[in-house]
């Protein structure tokens, strides 16, 4: 939220009293002139904690930090209080329980203030922003904030999600939204438990002690091809017993595949249960590395084959064009745009390969003879 400065207007007459020119304004911003009520004290620091005399901004910054429990109190149950001031003390009140509490709950905080709360608040904190349905799908990014906060209680997130999906509501914040509200539906509501939520933070934080640099970094150019063209198996991770990912439930999964590092990718982006896949390569994480590693895995699903061919700053890379094209299951219609931007060296591996489709190697094959004048693309 821009915290820009209130309309002079709309204070009080004792609030643009303090801050009419003068010593007057000193003294608000040590908090020394009187004011009826909290709110209007608060609002004249934040007035003046933009001030153009940076020592009466952080004089009045000062002042609001040490404000006593009870002030503040009383500035947040004023419904007269501007959403810029209450989201300006926000960092303040998230670091006091009581005074968080009120926050949430007070009558004039805004949306993006709750946001803000939800995406780095600990799970007690999201637990009570969660109690106001009504704000979540008026603001679904509050619902999207609480998804990606790794420190969300599992069943808090399913809960908000249900609702979401039940009201339909389309939560963008979400990646594989569409999978998740599939997921959803189909299993007939939410349903996590305490034990969930452990193994879900349990997975977190297994997978997060992994080193994934192998996976994530490096030449994104340099395909998982053989010399002679021909894919190279890739091995499945291996996975420790002690990181449940097996035993999570399918929401849990997915939401381990967004927020989980390149490890929890490539684990994850093999589950059985397609709509587990398309969240791993739907995740904001992958990089340009992973995508090219993947774009050549004929091993994986098909929709995560497709999906990659769809995705333009994937596909510009030559490395992920080669390895769609050598991919047996890459949608032909992808293939055959990809196809005359290979270099004569891989459209021959292509023309001879055995494991792409006869469509693929005769159109490779065509393009060869094109560019060579050669009928049959033989020398």
């Amino acid at each position: 939220m821009d915290h820009t400065p209130l309309e002079p207007g709309r204070l009080s007459p004792a609030a643009q009293k303090a801050l009419a020119p003068g010593p007057t304004r000193m003294m608000a911003a040590r908090g020394l002139v009187p004011l009826a009520r909290p709110g209007e004290l608060l609002s004249v620091l934040y007035q003046l904690a933009q001030d153009a005399d940076g020592t009466i901004a952080i004089a009045a910054r000062a002042t609001a930090d040490g404000l006593p429990e009870k002030v503040v109190l009383g500035a947040l149950a004023d419904a007269d209080v501007d959403p810029r001031v209450l989201d300006w003390i926000a960092p303040r009140c998230a670091r006091v329980a009581a005074l968080h509490d009120a926050l949430v709950t007070s009558p004039s905080v805004g949306d993006p203030t709750i946001v803000a709360l939800a995406a780095a608040g600990d799970a007690r904190a999201v637990d009570l922003i969660a109690d106001n349905e009504q704000r979540m799908l008026r603001c679904p990014a509050i619902i999207a904030a609480m998804y990606t906060n790794p420190r969300a209680r599992m069943s808090t997130v399913d809960r908000a999600v249900e609702l979401a999906v039940r009201n339909h509501v389309r939560v963008d914040g979400i990646a594989a939204w569409d999978e998740l509200a599939r997921v959803i539906t189909s299993a007939g509501g939410a349903a996590s438990s305490a034990e969930d939520d452990a193994a879900f933070h349990q997975a977190m934080s297994a997978v997060s002690a992994v080193d994934d640099a192998h996976l994530v970094q490096g030449d994104a150019e340099a395909v998982q091809l053989g010399a002679d063209g021909e894919l190279i198996p890739q091995a499945a991770p291996q996975v420790d017993e002690k990181v449940p990912i097996n035993k999570l439930s399918i929401p849990a999964k997915m939401r381990l595949a967004a927020l989980g590092n390149g490890f929890a990718r490539s684990v994850l982006i093999r589950d059985p249960v397609k709509m587990v896949a398309i969240a791993a390569i739907k995740a904001p994480g992958v990089t340009d590395v992973e995508a090219s590693r993947f774009a050549g895995n004929a091993g994986l699903c098909d929709d995560v084959v497709r999906y990659i061919a769809s995705k333009r700053e994937w596909t510009r890379l030559y490395s992920v064009k080669l390895s769609l094209v050598m991919n047996p299951k890459a949608p032909i219609t992808a293939v055959a745009s990809f196809l005359p931007h290979l270099r004569d060296k891989d459209l021959r591996n292509v023309m001879k390969s055995k494991g792409v489709p006869s469509a693929v190697a005769a159109q490779a094959r065509k393009l060869v003879a094109q560019r060579t004048g050669v009928a049959g693309g033989k020398k």
